[in-house]
């Protein structure tokens, strides 16, 4: 009488049991197949589609609104990237000239005619000169101005900050946009991403399968302009926050250089 708790047919064992880095490569597919259910066979050929497919395949075949909506990305991440790349090159070129005019500045005893000073781009520069302007206005005399009366030392301020004011505003352009692209894209790539997925869910009534697998195509197209929004948003974001700094830096600078102007030009005229 056969036992029935043994085996009728005994797996064979192999002498020399193969390594898993020489044993022979299985199909991604066949084996989702063989060792999981039709639901997780389903999720796993989603993710396939969405990680592993080819991008371009995925762009060839997303539909209208969604063009468009990367298409706006686009747009709106090379205008951003300009930006970047233009006031990276203005801030690093504002902090050289500023710390050469600092330099020279407090190197220099009295008053100077700003002509005197290298750096002319720097906005330290142009807040000297506005202040150097209505210095004049006020002295008589050229060159290095001899007072015959300092008629208002505020006056003489309150121009240095309106200049100082104007120069933050100068550096001031283009973060609106960087601001509004990081805001705004990744609901542009959201929107792409509902109308990709309400698009796919539609087709299930004429494909005539409700399997994920008949709308994974789709649900990745349209997850493609969710991507892309965060690819658009997350480099204007982080320069938007340091270009902040810097401006907010600059103007800090720029007043308490215009009140050691101010300063200075007390201990001279008065």
């Amino acid at each position: 009488m056969v036992n029935s708790f043994s085996p009728i047919h005994p797996l064979p064992t192999h002498p020399h049991p193969i390594p898993f880095d020489h044993a022979p490569p299985l199909c991604y597919v066949e084996f989702a197949r063989k060792n999981f259910s039709r639901k997780e066979t389903d999720i796993l050929f989603l993710l396939n589609a969405i990680l592993v497919g080819n991008i371009f395949d995925i762009l060839a075949q997303t539909g209208l609104v969604a063009r468009g909506v990367l298409a706006i990305l686009l747009f709106a991440s090379l205008i951003s990237w300009a930006l970047i790349l233009q006031k990276s090159g203005l801030f690093s070129r504002i902090r050289r000239q500023s710390d050469q005019f600092l330099k020279i500045f407090r190197a220099t005893k009295g008053v100077a005619n700003p002509q005197g000073l290298v750096s002319a781009g720097s906005p330290f520069a142009n807040v000297y000169a506005a202040g150097y302007r209505e210095l004049q206005s006020q002295v008589t005399g050229t060159g290095n101005p001899t007072p015959v009366k300092l008629k208002s030392m505020q006056a003489v301020t309150v121009s240095m900050q309106l200049a100082a004011a104007e120069e933050v505003r100068r550096t001031e352009k283009g973060m609106s946009w960087l601001a509004t692209t990081a805001g705004v894209a990744p609901f542009i790539g959201l929107f792409g991403t509902v109308w990709g997925i309400i698009d796919a869910f539609s087709g299930l009534g004429t494909s005539g399968s409700a399997s994920l697998r008949a709308v994974a195509p789709g649900i990745a197209e349209a997850l493609v302009t969710t991507a892309a929004g965060l690819f658009a948003a997350i480099p204007a974001l982080i320069a938007y926050n340091y270009f902040l700094q810097d401006i907010r830096d600059l103007a800090q600078r720029l007043d308490t250089f215009a009140l050691e102007f101010a300063a200075q030009i007390e201990k001279t005229f008065t």
